[in-house]
């Protein structure tokens, strides 16, 4: 059954264009790739009508609800200029509303400074965030209690979520729809958009199943897809030069260019991921998450194991 996902674009005179087109495009582009969740786009707004950063009018736009579903997603995008005019007309209507209706049961996403809306209506209080670099004393300055992030693309605390400025909102939907649709989505997302997965390099290491999806090269995001569908299954040479339609030498020669890493280095790196979210989502026994991983055996998957991490696996299930 397909779930319905509700994604709400609160929309204010001097929107900036781009931090609304670029989510809203992704998250239209990951209802083609999956069946599981249908992103449903609203937009909303204290008027019916707006003029945008580049000033193409926006009409036919929705009141703001008196309700939001406990499941929504609330995009606030960034607005052009040097100050947020939030005791004024559209925007203190809008922070008022925020006040009222959103809470710890909704997601909230701010892009560029769309996190100042959010901090003017005590959305941010305590925690972690980020903005556009030009706007980072002016989120510190609304309230001193936000842990403000300088160099960051986006920031992830609880249900709410802040990028910096434009492009970035497209690297925080992608984040999103990954985690709401799957990494598999995400990459066709990010592949057709023609963009990078990206994050910064003081947040965590970005997740393997999205890492290396950073070319164009059709054959080798086929194979990267079959072992992302399957991880754990006895992957040959022979199978993934099959579905990249050309042969073993060809195939390895291909992955390596492209991803810079062999085919068996990216098969590890899933496998295991899949572990690590066995030990720490399950009670399973080494035997038992070293199976369900693609590994051989338990020794087998301690040895890696101990490769890639100074703890064994048992004190990872224990944290």
């Amino acid at each position: 059954m397909i779930r319905r996902q509700p994604v709400y674009f609160l929309l204010l005179p001097d929107t900036l264009l781009l931090d609304l087109a670029g989510p809203a495009d992704a998250f239209l582009f990951a209802n083609r790739y999956q069946q599981d969740i249908r992103f449903e786009l609203i937009f909303i707004s204290p008027t019916d009508s707006i003029n945008c950063s580049i000033g193409l009018q926006l009409s036919s736009l929705l009141p703001l609800p008196d309700v939001l579903e406990d499941n929504a997603i609330l995009v606030l995008p960034g607005l052009s200029g040097d100050k947020v005019q939030h005791t004024k007309g559209e925007a203190r209507t809008a922070i008022q509303w925020l006040r009222q209706h959103v809470h710890a049961r909704h997601k909230l996403i701010c892009i560029c400074s769309g996190a100042l809306l959010a901090a003017y209506a005590g959305l941010l209080n305590g925690r972690k965030a980020t903005t556009h670099h030009s706007h980072y004393q002016d989120l510190a300055s609304i309230d001193s209690s936000i842990r403000v992030e300088e160099n960051r693309i986006f920031v992830e605390d609880g249900p709410v979520s802040t990028s910096a400025g434009v492009t970035a909102g497209i690297d925080l939907a992608l984040h999103t729809i990954s985690e709401l649709a799957g990494p598999l989505a995400a990459s066709a997302v990010a592949r057709n958009l023609v963009v990078y997965m990206r994050r910064s390099g003081s947040d965590p290491q970005l997740s393997p199943w999205l890492k290396y999806r950073n070319h164009l090269h059709p054959a080798v995001h086929k194979v990267q897809d079959a072992i992302t569908k399957d991880p754990s299954h006895a992957w040959t040479l022979q199978e993934l030069a099959s579905v990249a339609c050309t042969s073993t030498r060809h195939v390895t020669r291909l992955f390596k260019l492209h991803t810079a890493i062999s085919v068996q280095t990216y098969l590890t790196s899933l496998r295991l991921s899949l572990a690590g979210k066995f030990l720490s989502d399950t009670d399973w026994s080494i035997e038992r998450i070293a199976e369900a991983s693609g590994f051989g055996s338990a020794r087998q998957f301690r040895r890696v194991w101990h490769q890639h991490f100074a703890s064994p696996p048992s004190a990872f299930q224990q944290r």
